[in-house]
């Protein structure tokens, strides 16, 4: 109750002295078109001058919105009976800003909408008036849309891009016959990455077309792989000192395309001190907003935006459009101010000074260039699209008593026209379907426009692809790359990178503290490969595979083992050979001189049996050498344990053959029959059965087999072929056993060390068990820490060591007294003083 009165009622904003295009009817559309814009001329660092400029261009949107107006009044099908008019009004392209406070905002519309929303109110002052036409710009759209909303009023906008606008919680009366720039933001995103360009600047301005554009257009590019090297925002009212800061940052920054989300309005003084320093070789990507700008494509600018790329929207050649263009005349009549402005700007006359006699005829310039027009058609559409939704709202169609006549009298303040004009769907005169989705926007196609330079050298807008939002993803963009002029006239598409691509056998590694896009090349590790350019990472090689020398690809790894080919494996062989070759010889000393009392002392079988076991130790290693196989690999560790333990139980018999004959108080008759030769030959059997049936065991019930071992790949870049032992125990055992009979041949020997000097055959077999342990000691070491083939050559150097050990301690004295000294090889000889 205590509400004041005034509140509750309506007042009309404004007054009728803004300049206005008016024609009557019994329904009245509203326009809003910039037809001035805002030039800032900076004069110094601090100080800078506004001057308002006629704007040709949107005065030929403005015209085509009376042109189709006019045309559907004389189309007897469409609204039959009914008269379309006019109420059309300057918007401005720039917006002033007011210091914001609670007497400057209304329903959430701030300052800077104020003065746009006063001349909305305007508008809609003449009714009735179903829907608006415009604007140009998307933040004064959105001011606009933001008041008209409540009433269910459509606002139908043939420029405004933003997707800020695509809220219909905000929004709910606003439509569009252009894209949103969510479609155009995608197709720009996978036209830079489909030419390789991933390091780019962004320049846009503090409207919100530019602010939503160039924020989408980064998130979407970042996703893609993407960086955006600068961003720069061109202030509303920039001064000299930021225009040069911003081309200091275009000069020398490495991204060399940029993508401009910006009004032409917006970028003239940039470019302007981009020519002036002659700052070529940048390719620029436009938005829509500026693209097929008549005034930016002036020679003045050719040097720095030839090549420019961009999306734009479809263009048509309106029948009767560019005659009725051409017909337009100043006249010092009320209501005629937007057509005298344009003359004084086009002709660069003054009405005061000149009676406006010129012809539109005789002149060139992009007002008449109709062949063409985008945003031309696009307002050619918001009008007949509104028209399409009276004819249905109005019930044009319908039988009744106007026989066939629209019904005049409907009211368009309860939203349901809002509703008819949602749901209109036709095919104009270019076979284009005309229909707005849930979010009231168009279909979104797209041309891709490229800045060529004719022979007149002068800039003309060539179609090089097209983009549409709608398609499948690979069918959306297409593009005919050979027909693209880039930047500087060059014919090689540019190129724009922080770092250049790694080769392959490379990886990218980022530097710390900087984007993704800069990285340093860093070769691929051993056994990993890079086959492509660019690669972030390097692929491991599969199993058994190395990379090349190139980590380009990865090739079957080269096998390793100990061949009879190697220098090692030569050297081993002739060891081996000579090993066996030298005991042969012994073989056949003996053989000769069987009879002699050397050869005949304790059991010349049993020396015979030695050298036997002999050859078996020499002839096994070789066994070792060579490739791994199924027969080897079991063999091996048999065949040593087997031929040792034979070797050392002929020593062990050997061993108590000499104790017996000199230590024990047993006469010799009877010490010979305790331990006669079925004895020895019994102990030689039953010292060498337990490793014959541990290596048996280990054979048949764990096999050693080959095993191509892939851990030394890192250190080597070969494959290990070895025999690969599932029961290790086993390798133990059998050395261990041949430990103990060393050991028990080493303890009996070393009793035996003092006997006669003329036979001290004991002393000969402690000398060759302590070689026989040192060097088995000193083997197990070294066969763990040796690796790969080199364990095996460990090995095989002890079992030929420990060979030639035996060999030149128990038989090469023999074999001296034989040759040298035959005169010793007598009975006498081998008892001397202790013959009994």
């Amino acid at each position: 109750g205590s509400v004041d009165s005034s509140l509750s009622q309506c007042v009309k904003l404004g007054g009728s002295d803004l300049p206005a295009l008016h024609s009557d009817g019994d329904v009245v559309i509203g326009g809003f078109f910039p037809l001035h814009y805002v030039v800032t001329e900076p004069q110094h660092s601090y100080n800078i001058f506004l001057i308002y400029s006629f704007y040709q261009r949107a005065f030929r949107w403005m015209m085509t919105m009376v042109f189709a107006v006019e045309e559907i009044n004389h189309n007897s099908s469409l609204l039959p009976g009914v008269k379309l008019g006019y109420h059309i009004m300057d918007c401005c392209d720039h917006i002033p800003t007011v210091e914001r406070s609670e007497d400057t905002e209304y329903n959430g519309i701030n300052g800077e909408g104020l003065k746009t929303t006063k001349e909305s109110s305007t508008c809609l002052y003449y009714s009735p008036v179903p829907a608006v036409i415009g604007l140009a710009s998307s933040s004064p759209t959105r001011a606009v849309a933001h008041t008209l909303g409540p009433f269910n009023i459509p606002l139908v906008s043939y420029f405004s891009t933003c997707t800020c606008l695509t809220d219909k919680h905000l929004y709910p009366s606003f439509l569009r016959t252009v894209p949103s720039d969510l479609f155009q933001v995608r197709g720009l995103v996978k036209l830079v990455t489909f030419l390789g360009w991933f390091w780019v600047g962004t320049i846009g301005t503090t409207d919100d077309y530019s602010l939503y554009g160039i924020q989408a257009f980064s998130n979407q590019f970042g996703r893609q792989g993407g960086c955006v090297a600068f961003h720069l925002t061109i202030p509303t009212s920039p001064t000299m000192a930021e225009i040069q800061e911003m081309t200091d940052t275009l000069e020398s920054s490495t991204a060399r395309v940029v993508v401009v989300f910006a009004t032409e309005g917006k970028l003239l003084n940039l470019f302007l001190e981009l020519a002036q320093r002659n700052v070529t070789g940048i390719q620029w990507i436009a938005s829509e907003a500026w693209v097929t700008s008549s005034r930016l494509a002036s020679p003045q600018f050719l040097h720095i935006l030839q090549g420019t790329l961009g999306f734009t929207f479809p263009g048509v050649s309106i029948p009767g459009l560019k005659e009725f263009l051409l017909n337009v005349r100043p006249s010092p009549k009320p209501g005629m101010e937007f057509f005298n402005m344009f003359w004084e700007e086009h002709f660069g006359c003054n009405f005061r000074y000149n009676p406006g006699s010129e012809d539109l005829r005789n002149t060139d310039s992009s007002y008449s260039d109709v062949s063409q027009v985008r945003i031309s058609y696009n307002v050619y559409k918001a009008v007949y699209a509104i028209a399409h939704a009276l004819h249905t709202f109005l019930n044009c169609d319908s039988a009744g008593p106007s026989g066939g006549l629209c019904e005049k009298h409907s009211s368009f303040s309860n939203g349901q026209f809002l509703h008819h004009l949602k749901m209109v769907n036709f095919h104009n005169q270019f076979d284009e379907k005309v229909y707005f989705d849930t979010n009231g926007e168009p279909v979104p196609l797209y041309d891709i426009i490229n800045w060529q330079k004719d022979s007149k050298d002068e800039i003309r807008f060539i179609k090089v692809g097209t983009y549409d939002g709608s398609a499948p993803q690979r069918e959306q963009l297409q593009i005919i790359k050979n027909s693209i002029v880039w930047t500087k006239g060059q014919l090689q598409v540019p190129v724009s990178q922080c770092s250049a691509p790694c080769p392959p056998g490379n990886r990218q590694a980022t530097r710390q503290g900087e984007p993704k896009c800069c990285f340093d090349c860093l070769p691929c590790a051993d056994g990993e490969i890079s086959n492509k350019t660019g690669s972030t990472e390097c692929t491991k090689c599969p199993e058994y595979f190395w990379s090349d020398k190139d980590k380009v690809k990865c090739v079957a790894g080269e096998e390793e083992f100990l061949s009879f080919y190697d220098t090692m494996g030569i050297i081993l062989v002739a060891l081996t050979l000579l090993g066996f070759i030298l005991t042969s010889i012994i073989t056949i000393i003996f053989h000769s001189f069987r009879n002699t009392p050397i050869v005949k002392a304790n059991n010349s079988e049993i020396s015979f049996l030695l050298l036997l076991s002999l050859k078996l130790c020499f002839l096994c290693s070789l066994v070792f050498i060579g490739q791994p196989s199924w027969w080897t690999c079991r063999l091996r560790q048999a065949a040593f344990g087997i031929s040792f333990v034979l070797c050392l139980s002929c020593l062990l018999v050997k061993t108590i053959v000499v104790l017996l004959a000199f230590r024990t108080s047993i006469s010799g008759s009877r010490g010979w029959k305790l331990f006669g030769t079925s004895q020895q030959r019994i102990l030689i059997i039953c010292t060498t059965a337990p490793q014959i049936c541990l290596c048996s065991g280990w054979v048949l019930g764990a096999p050693p087999f080959p095993f191509r071992n892939p851990n030394y790949q890192a250190l080597t870049g070969k494959i290990v072929v070895e025999c690969k032992e599932p029961w290790p125990p086993g390798f133990y055992l059998l050395l261990g056993y041949i430990g103990l009979l060393a050991f028990v041949c080493l303890l009996l020997a070393f009793f035996g060390r003092k006997l006669p000097d003329t036979f001290n055959e004991a002393k000969f077999i402690s000398f060759s068990m302590l070689i026989f342990w040192a060097v088995w000691i000193s083997f197990i070491p070294a066969y763990v820490s040796s690796p790969a083939k080199f364990s095996v050559a460990v090995e095989i150097f002890a079992i030929l060591a420990s060979s030639f050990g035996l060999l030149l301690c128990i038989f090469v004295p023999k074999c001296y007294i034989i040759l040298l000294h035959p005169e010793r090889n007598i009975k006498k000889g081998m008892i001397g003083k202790y013959q009994r």
